[in-house]
Protein backbone atom coordinates (compact mmCIF):
# COMPACT_ATOMS: atom_id res chain seq x y z
CA UNK A 1 0.00 0.00 0.00
CA UNK A 2 1.08 3.90 -0.32
CA UNK A 3 1.98 5.10 3.07
CA UNK A 4 3.12 8.43 3.94
CA UNK A 5 4.79 10.65 6.77
CA UNK A 6 2.45 13.60 5.94
CA UNK A 7 -0.19 11.73 7.71
CA UNK A 8 1.64 10.66 10.63
CA UNK A 9 0.07 12.10 14.06
CA UNK A 10 -2.92 13.70 12.29
CA UNK A 11 -6.56 12.94 12.93
CA UNK A 12 -9.17 12.09 9.58
CA UNK A 13 -12.56 10.53 9.94
CA UNK A 14 -13.57 8.45 7.37
CA UNK A 15 -17.12 7.78 6.12
CA UNK A 16 -18.32 4.92 3.81
CA UNK A 17 -16.15 1.60 4.33
CA UNK A 18 -16.44 -0.44 0.80
CA UNK A 19 -13.57 -1.22 -1.00
CA UNK A 20 -11.62 2.43 -1.53
CA UNK A 21 -12.45 3.52 2.50
CA UNK A 22 -11.00 0.13 3.75
CA UNK A 23 -7.92 0.69 1.82
CA UNK A 24 -7.44 4.16 3.20
CA UNK A 25 -8.21 3.48 6.46
CA UNK A 26 -5.52 0.98 6.16
CA UNK A 27 -3.14 3.35 4.52
CA UNK A 28 -3.40 6.08 7.30
CA UNK A 29 -3.61 3.73 9.24
CA UNK A 30 -0.02 2.43 8.30
CA UNK A 31 1.19 5.85 8.15
CA UNK A 32 0.71 6.50 12.12
CA UNK A 33 -2.71 8.24 11.59
CA UNK A 34 -5.33 8.66 14.13
CA UNK A 35 -8.55 7.07 12.45
CA UNK A 36 -12.46 7.50 13.15
CA UNK A 37 -14.16 5.06 10.88
CA UNK A 38 -17.45 4.50 10.11
CA UNK A 39 -19.70 2.64 7.76
CA UNK A 40 -23.62 1.80 8.21
CA UNK A 41 -22.40 -1.86 7.48
CA UNK A 42 -21.61 -3.65 10.80
CA UNK A 43 -18.93 -6.10 8.57
CA UNK A 44 -16.42 -3.32 7.89
CA UNK A 45 -17.03 -2.09 11.29
CA UNK A 46 -15.87 -4.75 13.00
CA UNK A 47 -13.10 -5.36 10.48
CA UNK A 48 -11.49 -2.12 11.60
CA UNK A 49 -12.09 -2.69 15.43
CA UNK A 50 -9.57 -2.23 17.69
CA UNK A 51 -7.34 -0.24 15.48
CA UNK A 52 -9.89 2.29 14.21
CA UNK A 53 -11.92 4.51 16.51
CA UNK A 54 -15.66 3.37 15.39
CA UNK A 55 -17.93 5.96 15.41
CA UNK A 56 -20.42 8.07 13.18
CA UNK A 57 -19.12 11.60 12.14
CA UNK A 58 -22.13 12.76 12.51
CA UNK A 59 -22.19 12.12 16.27
CA UNK A 60 -18.93 13.33 17.07
CA UNK A 61 -17.59 16.51 17.52
CA UNK A 62 -14.83 16.82 14.42
CA UNK A 63 -13.00 19.93 16.18
CA UNK A 64 -9.50 18.77 15.73
CA UNK A 65 -9.82 16.23 12.53
CA UNK A 66 -7.38 17.67 9.83
CA UNK A 67 -9.39 16.02 7.43
CA UNK A 68 -13.28 14.32 6.15
CA UNK A 69 -12.40 11.74 3.91
CA UNK A 70 -15.67 11.01 1.96
CA UNK A 71 -16.41 7.91 -0.09
CA UNK A 72 -17.51 8.92 -3.41
CA UNK A 73 -20.82 7.90 -3.47
CA UNK A 74 -21.60 10.30 -0.45
CA UNK A 75 -23.90 12.67 -2.13
CA UNK A 76 -22.23 16.44 -0.83
CA UNK A 77 -25.18 18.22 -2.07
CA UNK A 78 -27.43 16.66 0.21
CA UNK A 79 -25.87 14.24 3.31
CA UNK A 80 -25.41 16.26 6.52
CA UNK A 81 -21.91 15.36 6.74
CA UNK A 82 -21.06 18.37 4.26
CA UNK A 83 -22.14 21.14 6.16
CA UNK A 84 -21.31 19.34 9.70
CA UNK A 85 -17.52 19.33 8.80
CA UNK A 86 -17.29 22.70 7.40
CA UNK A 87 -19.12 24.20 9.93
CA UNK A 88 -15.81 22.39 12.01
CA UNK A 89 -13.16 23.81 9.72
CA UNK A 90 -12.55 21.09 8.65
CA UNK A 91 -11.76 19.94 4.99
CA UNK A 92 -13.34 17.38 2.90
CA UNK A 93 -11.77 14.83 0.38
CA UNK A 94 -11.41 11.68 -0.65
CA UNK A 95 -8.65 9.07 -1.19
CA UNK A 96 -7.57 11.32 -4.80
CA UNK A 97 -6.35 13.92 -2.59
CA UNK A 98 -4.59 12.02 -0.07
CA UNK A 99 -2.70 10.40 -2.77
CA UNK A 100 -2.15 13.75 -3.58
CA UNK A 101 -0.83 14.61 -0.25
CA UNK A 102 1.74 11.39 -0.42
CA UNK A 103 3.19 12.05 -3.53
CA UNK A 104 6.22 14.02 -2.24
CA UNK A 105 7.05 11.02 -0.64
CA UNK A 106 7.03 8.82 -3.71
CA UNK A 107 9.73 7.73 -5.60
CA UNK A 108 9.91 9.93 -8.95
CA UNK A 109 6.98 9.71 -10.69
CA UNK A 110 4.68 10.89 -13.06
CA UNK A 111 0.25 10.88 -12.61
CA UNK A 112 -1.92 10.99 -15.78
CA UNK A 113 -5.65 12.07 -14.82
CA UNK A 114 -8.60 11.09 -17.05
CA UNK A 115 -11.78 12.58 -16.85
CA UNK A 116 -15.12 12.52 -18.75
CA UNK A 117 -18.86 11.63 -19.61
CA UNK A 118 -18.29 8.46 -21.53
CA UNK A 119 -15.28 6.81 -22.24
CA UNK A 120 -12.45 7.68 -19.34
CA UNK A 121 -12.90 4.34 -18.32
CA UNK A 122 -11.42 2.39 -21.86
CA UNK A 123 -9.09 5.58 -22.43
CA UNK A 124 -7.63 5.04 -18.79
CA UNK A 125 -6.84 1.29 -19.41
CA UNK A 126 -5.80 2.05 -22.69
CA UNK A 127 -3.03 4.81 -21.34
CA UNK A 128 -2.14 1.93 -19.08
CA UNK A 129 -1.79 -0.65 -21.52
CA UNK A 130 0.49 1.13 -23.93
CA UNK A 131 2.89 2.02 -21.48
CA UNK A 132 3.01 -1.13 -20.29
CA UNK A 133 3.09 -2.40 -23.94
CA UNK A 134 6.14 -0.16 -24.26
CA UNK A 135 7.88 -1.81 -21.18
CA UNK A 136 7.35 1.31 -18.64
CA UNK A 137 6.28 0.35 -14.95
CA UNK A 138 2.50 1.72 -14.67
CA UNK A 139 -0.43 1.68 -12.17
CA UNK A 140 -3.78 2.16 -12.80
CA UNK A 141 -6.39 3.32 -10.32
CA UNK A 142 -8.77 5.67 -9.05
CA UNK A 143 -12.20 4.80 -10.58
CA UNK A 144 -11.28 1.82 -11.98
CA UNK A 145 -9.20 -1.04 -10.40
CA UNK A 146 -8.41 -1.76 -7.25
CA UNK A 147 -7.89 1.69 -4.71
CA UNK A 148 -4.45 3.76 -5.88
CA UNK A 149 -3.95 4.06 -2.05
CA UNK A 150 -3.90 -0.13 -1.48
CA UNK A 151 -1.28 -0.23 -4.44
CA UNK A 152 2.23 -0.74 -3.91
CA UNK A 153 4.10 2.10 -5.01
CA UNK A 154 6.03 2.25 -8.30
CA UNK A 155 9.58 2.26 -8.55
CA UNK A 156 11.65 5.11 -9.67
CA UNK A 157 9.93 7.04 -12.99
CA UNK A 158 7.09 5.08 -13.08
CA UNK A 159 2.88 6.69 -13.79
CA UNK A 160 0.36 6.47 -11.81
CA UNK A 161 -2.91 6.44 -14.35
CA UNK A 162 -6.21 7.15 -12.67
CA UNK A 163 -9.95 7.45 -14.01
CA UNK A 164 -11.36 10.51 -12.34
CA UNK A 165 -15.30 10.80 -11.96
CA UNK A 166 -16.77 14.31 -11.25
CA UNK A 167 -17.37 13.17 -7.25
CA UNK A 168 -13.75 12.24 -6.83
CA UNK A 169 -12.67 15.69 -8.10
CA UNK A 170 -15.34 17.16 -5.92
CA UNK A 171 -13.04 15.56 -3.10
CA UNK A 172 -9.81 16.89 -4.69
CA UNK A 173 -8.04 19.70 -4.58
CA UNK A 174 -4.25 19.30 -4.80
CA UNK A 175 -3.87 16.78 -7.40
CA UNK A 176 -1.38 18.41 -10.51
CA UNK A 177 -1.62 15.79 -13.02
CA UNK A 178 1.83 16.04 -15.56
CA UNK A 179 -0.87 14.83 -18.05
CA UNK A 180 -4.52 15.05 -18.00
CA UNK A 181 -7.54 14.43 -20.93
CA UNK A 182 -11.02 15.28 -20.71
CA UNK A 183 -13.05 12.90 -23.13
CA UNK A 184 -16.19 14.82 -23.50
CA UNK A 185 -19.36 15.68 -21.39
CA UNK A 186 -22.73 15.35 -22.07
CA UNK A 187 -25.58 15.70 -19.00
CA UNK A 188 -25.22 13.16 -16.30
CA UNK A 189 -25.27 12.79 -12.58
CA UNK A 190 -27.51 15.97 -12.31
CA UNK A 191 -29.44 14.95 -9.38
CA UNK A 192 -25.83 15.78 -7.19
CA UNK A 193 -25.19 19.25 -9.06
CA UNK A 194 -27.35 22.32 -9.57
CA UNK A 195 -27.38 21.60 -13.32
CA UNK A 196 -25.13 20.92 -16.35
CA UNK A 197 -22.71 24.23 -15.90
CA UNK A 198 -21.96 22.96 -12.23
CA UNK A 199 -21.50 19.09 -13.78
CA UNK A 200 -19.02 20.56 -16.23
CA UNK A 201 -17.18 23.18 -14.20
CA UNK A 202 -16.24 19.92 -11.91
CA UNK A 203 -14.73 17.98 -14.80
CA UNK A 204 -12.52 21.30 -15.37
CA UNK A 205 -11.03 21.28 -11.98
CA UNK A 206 -8.87 18.94 -13.26
CA UNK A 207 -7.41 21.05 -15.57
CA UNK A 208 -7.43 23.78 -12.97
CA UNK A 209 -5.24 22.34 -10.60
CA UNK A 210 -2.30 21.40 -13.06
CA UNK A 211 0.11 24.01 -13.27
CA UNK A 212 0.70 25.94 -16.29
CA UNK A 213 3.36 23.59 -18.04
CA UNK A 214 1.52 20.64 -17.54
CA UNK A 215 -0.18 18.78 -20.16
CA UNK A 216 -3.35 18.59 -21.25
CA UNK A 217 -5.73 16.94 -24.32
CA UNK A 218 -9.58 17.01 -24.97
CA UNK A 219 -11.98 15.23 -26.74
CA UNK A 220 -13.30 18.14 -28.27
CA UNK A 221 -16.49 16.58 -30.23
CA UNK A 222 -18.75 18.68 -27.84
CA UNK A 223 -19.38 22.29 -26.93
CA UNK A 224 -19.00 21.95 -23.19
CA UNK A 225 -15.75 20.03 -23.86
CA UNK A 226 -14.14 22.54 -26.37
CA UNK A 227 -15.15 25.76 -23.64
CA UNK A 228 -12.52 23.72 -21.22
CA UNK A 229 -9.85 23.60 -23.88
CA UNK A 230 -10.50 26.94 -25.01
CA UNK A 231 -10.35 28.41 -21.17
CA UNK A 232 -6.98 26.17 -20.53
CA UNK A 233 -5.44 27.11 -24.09
CA UNK A 234 -5.94 30.66 -22.67
CA UNK A 235 -3.25 30.13 -19.84
CA UNK A 236 -0.95 27.76 -21.35
CA UNK A 237 2.21 28.14 -23.94
CA UNK A 238 1.32 26.69 -27.21
CA UNK A 239 0.54 22.76 -27.22
CA UNK A 240 0.09 22.17 -23.94
CA UNK A 241 -4.01 22.40 -24.29
CA UNK A 242 -4.97 20.43 -27.40
CA UNK A 243 -7.71 18.96 -29.27
CA UNK A 244 -6.92 15.03 -30.24
CA UNK A 245 -6.11 14.15 -33.79
CA UNK A 246 -9.10 12.40 -35.13
CA UNK A 247 -7.55 12.37 -38.64
CA UNK A 248 -3.98 11.45 -37.66
CA UNK A 249 -4.96 8.18 -35.86
CA UNK A 250 -7.92 7.12 -37.98
CA UNK A 251 -6.11 5.55 -40.86
CA UNK A 252 -4.87 3.15 -38.57
CA UNK A 253 -7.97 2.20 -36.64
CA UNK A 254 -9.09 -0.66 -38.98
CA UNK A 255 -6.12 -2.40 -37.00
CA UNK A 256 -7.64 -1.97 -33.19
CA UNK A 257 -9.84 -5.04 -33.29
CA UNK A 258 -11.38 -3.62 -29.93
CA UNK A 259 -11.36 -0.05 -30.39
CA UNK A 260 -13.72 -0.15 -33.85
CA UNK A 261 -16.21 2.87 -33.76
CA UNK A 262 -16.15 7.02 -33.48
CA UNK A 263 -16.34 6.46 -29.79
CA UNK A 264 -13.16 4.11 -29.49
CA UNK A 265 -11.35 6.66 -32.20
CA UNK A 266 -12.10 9.58 -29.44
CA UNK A 267 -10.44 7.57 -26.73
CA UNK A 268 -7.34 6.24 -28.99
CA UNK A 269 -6.76 9.14 -30.15
CA UNK A 270 -6.76 10.98 -26.45
CA UNK A 271 -4.45 8.08 -25.25
CA UNK A 272 -2.61 8.31 -27.99
CA UNK A 273 -1.64 12.17 -27.35
CA UNK A 274 -0.69 11.51 -23.06
CA UNK A 275 1.34 8.48 -25.11
CA UNK A 276 3.05 10.85 -27.04
CA UNK A 277 3.84 13.31 -24.26
CA UNK A 278 4.87 10.25 -21.70
CA UNK A 279 7.21 10.18 -24.47
CA UNK A 280 5.98 6.65 -26.42
CA UNK A 281 6.97 6.53 -30.23
CA UNK A 282 4.33 6.19 -32.88
CA UNK A 283 5.18 2.61 -33.56
CA UNK A 284 4.89 1.75 -30.07
CA UNK A 285 1.46 3.21 -29.60
CA UNK A 286 0.45 1.91 -32.91
CA UNK A 287 1.42 -1.94 -31.40
CA UNK A 288 -0.35 -1.31 -28.39
CA UNK A 289 -3.69 -0.20 -29.85
CA UNK A 290 -3.91 -2.91 -32.05
CA UNK A 291 -2.86 -5.41 -29.02
CA UNK A 292 -5.44 -3.67 -26.63
CA UNK A 293 -8.60 -6.25 -25.89
CA UNK A 294 -10.77 -3.72 -23.90
CA UNK A 295 -12.44 -3.83 -21.03
CA UNK A 296 -14.01 -7.02 -19.73
CA UNK A 297 -17.44 -7.01 -20.95
CA UNK A 298 -16.86 -3.30 -22.76
CA UNK A 299 -16.44 -4.12 -26.23
CA UNK A 300 -14.12 -7.01 -25.23
CA UNK A 301 -12.27 -9.11 -27.77
CA UNK A 302 -13.06 -12.22 -26.93
CA UNK A 303 -11.05 -14.06 -30.30
CA UNK A 304 -11.59 -15.17 -33.78
CA UNK A 305 -12.05 -18.38 -34.46
CA UNK A 306 -12.28 -19.75 -38.13
CA UNK A 307 -12.22 -16.24 -39.25
CA UNK A 308 -14.90 -14.76 -37.30
CA UNK A 309 -14.69 -12.57 -34.59
CA UNK A 310 -16.20 -11.96 -31.21
CA UNK A 311 -17.47 -9.37 -29.65
CA UNK A 312 -18.38 -9.30 -25.90
CA UNK A 313 -20.14 -5.59 -25.16
CA UNK A 314 -22.00 -7.92 -21.82
CA UNK A 315 -21.68 -4.12 -19.98
CA UNK A 316 -24.45 -2.40 -22.84
CA UNK A 317 -27.64 -3.40 -20.33
CA UNK A 318 -29.31 -0.42 -22.35
CA UNK A 319 -30.13 0.51 -26.12
CA UNK A 320 -27.77 4.17 -25.74
CA UNK A 321 -24.99 1.77 -24.43
CA UNK A 322 -25.29 -0.54 -27.06
CA UNK A 323 -25.66 2.15 -30.39
CA UNK A 324 -22.03 2.49 -30.18
CA UNK A 325 -21.10 -1.23 -29.95
CA UNK A 326 -23.48 -1.31 -33.59
CA UNK A 327 -22.08 1.90 -35.06
CA UNK A 328 -18.60 0.38 -35.03
CA UNK A 329 -19.28 -1.93 -37.48
CA UNK A 330 -20.70 -0.06 -40.72
CA UNK A 331 -21.25 -1.78 -43.64
CA UNK A 332 -18.62 -3.89 -45.69
CA UNK A 333 -18.81 -5.83 -48.22
CA UNK A 334 -16.62 -8.19 -46.79
CA UNK A 335 -18.02 -8.61 -43.44
CA UNK A 336 -21.27 -9.10 -41.60
CA UNK A 337 -22.45 -8.74 -38.48
CA UNK A 338 -24.27 -11.16 -36.03
CA UNK A 339 -25.98 -9.18 -33.36
CA UNK A 340 -26.85 -10.85 -29.98
CA UNK A 341 -29.58 -9.02 -28.04
CA UNK A 342 -31.72 -9.02 -25.23
CA UNK A 343 -32.45 -10.28 -21.31
CA UNK A 344 -34.18 -7.95 -18.95
CA UNK A 345 -35.75 -4.73 -20.82
CA UNK A 346 -35.37 -1.16 -19.77
CA UNK A 347 -38.05 0.36 -21.94
CA UNK A 348 -40.19 -0.84 -25.05
CA UNK A 349 -38.37 0.28 -28.33
CA UNK A 350 -34.30 0.20 -29.56
CA UNK A 351 -34.28 3.84 -30.93
CA UNK A 352 -31.05 4.69 -29.92
CA UNK A 353 -29.79 1.92 -32.06
CA UNK A 354 -32.41 1.99 -34.73
CA UNK A 355 -29.69 4.55 -36.82
CA UNK A 356 -27.30 1.69 -37.22
CA UNK A 357 -29.88 -1.48 -37.99
CA UNK A 358 -28.43 -0.92 -41.72
CA UNK A 359 -24.55 -2.27 -40.27
CA UNK A 360 -26.55 -5.99 -38.97
CA UNK A 361 -26.90 -8.69 -41.12
CA UNK A 362 -28.69 -10.62 -38.65
CA UNK A 363 -30.33 -10.51 -35.44
CA UNK A 364 -30.39 -13.16 -32.46
CA UNK A 365 -33.14 -12.24 -29.88
CA UNK A 366 -33.09 -13.68 -25.82
CA UNK A 367 -34.67 -13.41 -22.41
CA UNK A 368 -37.77 -11.63 -21.56
CA UNK A 369 -37.48 -8.68 -24.54
CA UNK A 370 -37.00 -11.31 -27.34
CA UNK A 371 -40.45 -11.34 -28.27
CA UNK A 372 -40.43 -7.44 -28.12
CA UNK A 373 -36.87 -6.81 -29.62
CA UNK A 374 -37.74 -9.65 -32.33
CA UNK A 375 -41.03 -7.25 -33.46
CA UNK A 376 -39.28 -4.36 -33.87
CA UNK A 377 -36.10 -5.27 -36.12
CA UNK A 378 -37.86 -7.94 -38.29
CA UNK A 379 -38.94 -5.24 -40.52
CA UNK A 380 -35.50 -4.68 -40.67
CA UNK A 381 -33.22 -7.02 -40.95
CA UNK A 382 -33.31 -11.07 -40.34
CA UNK A 383 -34.43 -12.47 -36.99
CA UNK A 384 -33.79 -15.74 -35.09
CA UNK A 385 -35.67 -15.97 -31.78
CA UNK A 386 -33.71 -17.81 -29.56
CA UNK A 387 -34.72 -17.43 -26.19
CA UNK A 388 -31.52 -18.84 -24.49
CA UNK A 389 -28.36 -17.18 -24.93
CA UNK A 390 -26.44 -20.90 -25.67
CA UNK A 391 -28.91 -21.12 -28.93
CA UNK A 392 -28.28 -17.56 -29.99
CA UNK A 393 -24.18 -18.13 -29.81
CA UNK A 394 -25.18 -21.72 -31.39
CA UNK A 395 -26.68 -20.42 -34.18
CA UNK A 396 -25.10 -17.27 -34.83
CA UNK A 397 -21.62 -19.38 -35.37
CA UNK A 398 -23.27 -22.04 -37.87
CA UNK A 399 -24.13 -18.17 -39.85
CA UNK A 400 -21.03 -16.49 -39.76
CA UNK A 401 -18.61 -16.80 -42.20
CA UNK A 402 -14.58 -15.78 -42.05
CA UNK A 403 -14.80 -11.90 -41.81
CA UNK A 404 -17.81 -11.89 -39.98
CA UNK A 405 -18.65 -10.08 -36.59
CA UNK A 406 -20.40 -12.20 -33.48
CA UNK A 407 -21.31 -8.77 -31.11
CA UNK A 408 -22.99 -9.99 -28.25
CA UNK A 409 -24.50 -6.20 -26.60
CA UNK A 410 -27.26 -7.23 -24.87
CA UNK A 411 -29.18 -3.62 -25.21
CA UNK A 412 -30.80 -5.22 -21.62
CA UNK A 413 -30.02 -5.90 -17.85
CA UNK A 414 -29.58 -9.50 -17.57
CA UNK A 415 -31.08 -10.35 -14.66
CA UNK A 416 -33.78 -12.38 -16.07
CA UNK A 417 -30.85 -15.26 -16.95
CA UNK A 418 -27.98 -14.21 -15.39
CA UNK A 419 -26.47 -12.64 -11.66
CA UNK A 420 -25.42 -9.77 -13.87
CA UNK A 421 -23.73 -8.34 -16.78
CA UNK A 422 -20.33 -9.73 -15.66
CA UNK A 423 -21.71 -13.22 -14.88
CA UNK A 424 -23.48 -13.36 -18.34
CA UNK A 425 -20.64 -11.95 -20.16
CA UNK A 426 -18.63 -14.87 -18.77
CA UNK A 427 -20.99 -17.17 -20.18
CA UNK A 428 -20.77 -16.07 -23.70
CA UNK A 429 -17.05 -16.40 -23.87
CA UNK A 430 -17.21 -19.88 -22.45
CA UNK A 431 -19.95 -20.67 -24.95
CA UNK A 432 -17.57 -18.93 -27.71
CA UNK A 433 -14.85 -21.18 -26.70
CA UNK A 434 -16.67 -24.24 -26.33
CA UNK A 435 -18.93 -24.25 -29.68
CA UNK A 436 -16.91 -22.39 -31.91
CA UNK A 437 -14.44 -25.05 -32.19
CA UNK A 438 -17.14 -27.03 -33.36
CA UNK A 439 -17.62 -26.93 -37.13
CA UNK A 440 -20.44 -24.51 -37.20
CA UNK A 441 -21.83 -25.19 -33.45
CA UNK A 442 -24.31 -27.44 -34.75
CA UNK A 443 -24.12 -30.36 -33.02
CA UNK A 444 -23.22 -28.86 -29.78
CA UNK A 445 -24.97 -29.11 -26.66
CA UNK A 446 -27.17 -26.30 -24.87
CA UNK A 447 -28.13 -25.88 -21.27
CA UNK A 448 -24.86 -26.14 -18.66
CA UNK A 449 -23.14 -23.15 -19.23
CA UNK A 450 -26.18 -20.93 -19.96
CA UNK A 451 -27.15 -21.68 -15.94
CA UNK A 452 -24.04 -20.18 -14.60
Amino acid sequence: MIVSAAFSGKRYAVLGLARTGLATVEALLASGADVTAWDRREGPREELAGRATIADPLAIDLTGFDGMVLSPGVPLNTHPIAAKARAAGVPLMGDIELFAQARAGLPPHKVVGITGTNGKSTTTALVDHLLRAAGLPARMGGNIGLPILGQAPLPVDGTYVLELSSYQLDLTFSLACEAAALTNITPDHLDRYSGFAAYAASKARLFEMQDEGQFAVFGCADEATSAIQRAELARRPQGRAVCARYAYWQAHQAHWPSLQGPHNLQNAAVAAAIAVELGLSEGQILAGLASFRGLPHRMELVGTYHGVLFINDSKATNPASTAPALAAYPPNPGRRVHWICGGLPKGDDLDECAPAFGNIAAAYTIGGAGPRFAEILEPFMPVERCEMLCEAVRRAIAAARPGDVVLFSPACASFDQFRDYEVRGEAFKALVAELAGRAGGAAAPCGATTAA
